[in-house]
């Protein structure tokens, strides 16, 4: 690449749910910006995180997982995704390396070839295997589509991020810079305290939660040096709120600490956080409920 050239553009991972995308993200940016949890479709908001280096400015979009859906809420979410491929110059397909190509993946691979970006395969969680199985997963991905590049890195332990980094960029096209230095993600911070909740929210609770958490932060307010938040939880039944609150609000309490620890890290401030849980029947389901949680 021409060290004085000045690259800056938009970039996606995509893949199926737990590929990695948000993980890796996380990695290049160097700060949470999208939320990581064990739990498929945990991202739900586009969120772009902003690595800015010398002669370049990488700007990544993390989409949800494309999923078949099964409620309004799902269609959204994929209608998202195909909007967000559709504008961006570089989408990486993650295909996590501990893992046979599968149905998900071929399916994905084939919605690139009408896209103008440029593709490229990422291969993650490379750690997780040996160098045989890599090897013989490497020749599986590049079965599948004809990409620019094929890049094996692991986002834990920082394997191959910056060749991933150095390749995607060179991928952009020359343009000024799209952000002032600082800026490292153009998300609202009340979007970003809600994922945080959410993800505190997440952890650890059983398989039938993890699409019926919403979260959203009412107030904001700044007193003597304290960030005041208030923010509800959404579940769709009696049954899920009980499960959130826990025994004794224990497991509220829990979900309170931990986001609250995330919270302060992100805003450097001292952080009150009043969290209620709410029961909006089918909100999933439901335009009107959607609209108001932000969908």
């Amino acid at each position: 690449m021409v060290d004085d050239v000045y690259r800056a553009g938009f970039a996606c991972f995509v893949g199926r749910p737990n590929a990695g995308k948000s993980t890796l993200t996380n990695a290049i940016i160097g700060q949470k910006i999208a939320i990581t949890s064990n739990k498929p479709q945990t991202t739900r908001h586009v969120i772009r995180g902003i690595l800015h280096q010398e002669n370049s400015q990488l700007v990544l979009v993390d989409t949800p997982g494309l999923h078949r859906p099964r409620t309004l809420l799902g269609e959204r979410l994929n209608d998202l995704v195909r909007e967000v491929w559709s504008e961006v110059d570089v989408i990486g397909v993650c295909f996590p390396a501990d893992e046979p190509v599968g149905r998900g993946d071929r399916f994905i691979s084939a919605e690139m070839a009408e896209l103008k970006a440029t593709i490229i395969a990422v291969v993650t969680k490379v750690d997780l295997v040996d160098p045989a199985t890599l090897a013989k997963h490497l020749l599986a991905v590049s079965e599948l589509y004809d990409f620019a590049e094929i890049v094996p890195v692991s986002a834990v332990s920082g394997h191959q991020v910056q060749t991933l980094v150095d390749v995607l960029v060179k991928h952009l096209p020359e343009s000024p810079q799209l952000y002032p230095d600082d800026v490292m993600t153009d998300e609202p911070e009340q979007v970003l305290i809600a994922e945080l909740i959410r993800e505190a929210a997440l952890e650890g609770v059983r398989d039938e939660l993890p699409h019926s958490i919403a979260v959203l932060v009412e107030e904001m307010m700044v007193e003597n040096g304290v960030t005041k938040i208030f923010a509800d939880l959404y579940v769709e039944r009696d049954s899920q709120k009980s499960i959130v609150i826990g025994a004794k609000g224990a497991r509220l309490k829990d979900v309170g600490s931990q986001a609250r620890t995330e919270i302060e890290n992100l805003l450097g401030t001292r952080v009150y956080l009043d969290l209620h849980v709410r029961v909006a029947k089918e909100w999933q389901r439901d335009p009107r409920q959607l609209r108001k949680l932000g969908f």
